[in-house]
């Protein structure tokens, strides 16, 4: 057994050696470095220091309600500060609806207020409700002492709120792997797959990710220092989505320390599996004018230059025309991902 573990893990440890060296090199890099590009490799997406500026004012009838909403939320973020007490956006939005009108308005402000100190969000004592789900060899400490064990098979924790106040991380983990869905990091529970491939974390943030989830992938990336996987569907809403943890968003830009992991690799499903592993044609789906449009859109992003693998298992998609969710592999055979899929992968090295 012991040998067994060391023949799967022993691609995965070279690469954490690598990534380390990597780190050391990016620090040294950006220590002689006296600017911040838009783009940097190091970071991911930065917020350009050629921004344009909204006035908002109270005298104008067009941006009076906005002033009233601007207004309304920083002194609600004054009280929590002053109090040492948290809110959700939902609790501020329920605060006042009438005045607010959606959700979204508060979230955009906050963003925004955010932005304007250039300060986290979660310094102005505001946090988002967490949606993630987080399974595998990870325990740790809530901020209110709490003792969070996540290494159970069959079941999964939901991210924490408040990642800032996480302490005594433990984990023995070799990796960490990114789901895209829900669905597909229940099925791994289901299979047991961190129990089989222990030690491991796995997390999802259903979809395109919560702040929250982002944070806490780079929460373990700083704290653990371990190869990050990133296991999405072969089409260009997951890659938009791998990205996201990766290079972060022009949303949350002003935030991309604390939210990118540029270390993330893309372990699957990757465009060149489907023709390898014979995929059957009715698993495949065909390219839609908006997956087009959306790939093409994604080739152009400076951040893919310095990805030549990347593009070529997506420029492989432009000219297959074809996609396919994870669930596609279970038409090889029904537990294909879990026993051969992911194994063979982390095994040998089958990721870029």
């Amino acid at each position: 057994m012991g040998s067994r573990t060391a023949e799967l893990f022993s691609e995965i440890d070279k690469l954490r050696t690598e990534l380390l060296n990597n780190v050391e090199a990016m620090i040294d890099r950006r220590r002689a470095e006296e600017e911040i590009s838009h783009f940097d490799t190091a970071v991911g997406l930065q917020m350009s220091s050629g921004c344009s500026v909204t006035t908002i004012r109270s005298d104008c009838p067009a941006s009076a309600t906005k002033f009233a909403q601007i207004v309304k939320i920083i002194s609600v973020i004054y009280r929590l500060v002053q109090s040492n007490s948290y809110a959700t956006k939902r609790d501020i939005y329920y605060n006042n609806t009438q005045l607010f009108g959606s959700q979204r308005t508060v979230d955009t402000i906050v963003d925004d207020i955010s932005c304007l100190l250039k300060i986290p969000r979660r310094s102005l004592h505001v946090l988002a409700t967490s949606k993630g789900l987080i399974s595998g060899h990870l325990c740790y400490l809530e901020e209110d002492g709490t003792r969070i064990n996540c290494h159970s098979s069959s079941a999964a924790v939901a991210v924490s709120s408040n990642i800032v106040g996480i302490r005594n991380i433990v984990s023995s983990a070799k990796f960490i792997m990114i789901v895209e869905k829900d669905a597909t990091f229940q099925r791994l529970l289901d299979d047991h797959f961190c129990t089989k491939l222990s030690p491991c974390i796995i997390i999802t943030g259903k979809g395109v990710p919560d702040v929250n989830s982002r944070l806490m992938v780079r929460k373990l990336w700083d704290v653990l220092q371990i190869p990050i996987f990133a296991l999405v569907d072969a089409d260009p809403h997951g890659i938009e989505i791998m990205c996201i943890y990766k290079y972060g968003s022009v949303a949350m830009s002003f935030e991309a320390h604390s939210l990118t992991v540029p270390s993330v690799m893309w372990l699957g499903l990757l465009p060149s599996d489907l023709q390898r592993l014979r995929v059957p044609e009715e698993a495949l789906i065909p390219l839609s004018k908006k997956d087009e449009g959306k790939l093409n859109s994604l080739l152009k992003r400076p951040y893919l230059t310095s990805q030549p693998d990347w593009q070529k298992e997506m420029e492989l998609m432009q000219q297959s025309k074809v996609k396919a969710e994870i669930q596609s592999l279970a038409a090889i055979a029904p537990d294909f991902l879990t026993s051969i899929y992911l194994p063979n992968k982390l095994r040998y090295g089958g990721w870029v």
